[in-house]
């Protein structure tokens, strides 16, 4: 996906440095050339000799390296690159960058360049959230420069917070993104996955069967035709797709919240299986059992997601994708429900026990829409997805 893309990576100084040389392993097993530069920090952490090895290009590290001005002058190092990628971003670099300082090799390239930059920030959690480390992160915004992460976890100075630099996976799915080259190619979808849990006490939930699997082949899908994925999950068992935009909820409401502060959006698909009503009496404390009494549950009806996004208005998106999971009656129910949801697209399924569709790797599915009903033969899920995201690809762009 990357063939003949070449990618201009400054390392900084930080123990994150290391997770470099998997990104460049990617990268290069992707089709990308890696130009590798490296602050004199970085070099603590990891070696030229090491970087060198795995990008197959020497190691840009000096300003004044009279052989190298000679073959490619910074200059020129700087806008040859399709993108500029600094993983990790130090807090100092964020700093400079902010600034726009040029006190060595990497700050040099980075004001020299008419390039886009990707950042993939890196730090100690009190460094992250420094009013000064926000301030320069909303400036470089601001520029227009990309940011991936960072991720929460474990810091390797003992602390825990966010701060852990994005996986690689992450930042290698980011870069393909922003080199997308699609029929999606800057657009925005906004994908819903997983099931969604209702609590009926603060250990207790009700949920179902849906193991997020569909909704994150087609998020996938999607991202592979150069999407900008919004990932709204419920706690789904398969994980999201690698550098969406993800958000994790738990509830209906929650889901609901999360999509409309997403949009506007060129399009929305609602795979997730979303419970139909919530405890409305919930209670604060665990329910005791109490011998020859039982609980008595109040539900309130949970917001309609699909309907929601699909009323008219300034934010509908061009194209709404509903799904049916459906036990009888299939088609009948489907066509029902895009007429009463006012979406554009329902995706059908049969999800009784004996499809194994709820967990399972395949599924079989109609499209529904206007012009009638599509019968998919069974495939693969990611088959699916596939199939759907390059429906809504032709159908945008008509």
């Amino acid at each position: 996906m990357l063939a003949g893309k070449r990618i201009l990576l400054i390392i900084c100084g930080g123990i994150a440095a290391y997770k470099t040389l998997d990104l460049i392993r990617r990268l290069r097993a992707d089709g990308a050339s890696v130009s590798p530069v490296m602050t004199a920090a970085a070099a603590e952490f990891v070696t030229p000799l090491s970087v060198s090895a795995l990008a197959g290009e020497a190691v840009h590290t000096t300003l004044f390296d009279l052989t190298a001005e000679a073959q490619m002058g910074h200059i020129q190092l700087s806008r040859v690159a399709d993108l500029v990628v600094v993983a990790p971003a130090t807090a100092d670099m964020m700093a400079k960058m902010a600034g726009g300082h040029a006190d060595d090799l990497a700050s040099t390239l980075l004001m020299a360049t008419d390039t886009p930059v990707l950042l993939a920030p890196a730090m100690n959690v009190r460094m992250w959230q420094h009013p000064a480390t926000q301030r320069n992160l909303g400036l470089l915004k601001g520029d227009g420069v990309a940011v991936i992460g960072p991720d929460s976890g474990d810091m390797a100075c003992g602390e825990y917070g966010p701060g852990r630099m994005a996986e690689p996976a992450d930042i290698h799915a980011a870069i393909r993104q922003h080199l997308a080259q699609g029929p999606l190619a800057g657009r925005r979808v906004i994908v819903t996955s997983g099931p969604t849990q209702e609590p009926i006490d603060p250990v207790r939930y009700i949920s179902n069967r849906s193991s997020g699997a569909q909704g994150t082949a087609i998020g996938q899908a999607l991202q592979a035709l150069g999407a900008h994925v919004v990932f709204v999950s419920g706690p789904a068992d398969v994980p999201p797709p690698n550098g969406v935009e993800l958000h994790q909820v738990e509830t209906a409401q929650q889901m609901l919240h999360a999509v409309t502060a997403a949009l506007p959006a060129d399009a929305v698909v609602c795979a997730a299986a979303v419970a139909d009503w919530r405890v409305a009496n919930a209670p604060e404390s665990k329910m005791k059992k109490q011998q020859g009494s039982l609980p008595v549950l109040e539900f309130a009806e949970n917001p309609d997601i699909l309907a929601t996004i699909s009323a008219p208005g300034p934010l509908r998106p061009k194209l709404v994708v509903g799904f049916a999971a459906e036990t009888d009656d299939v088609l009948a129910n489907a066509q029902a429900k895009r007429a009463r949801k006012g979406c554009d697209w329902i995706v059908a399924n049969d999800v009784s026990p004996a499809t194994g569709t709820f967990g399972g790797s395949e599924n079989t599915v109609h499209l529904v829409s206007e012009a009638g009903v599509e019968e998919w033969p069974k495939m693969a899920k990611t088959a699916v997805a596939q199939r759907l995201a390059q429906r809504m690809a032709d159908t945008l762009n008509s």
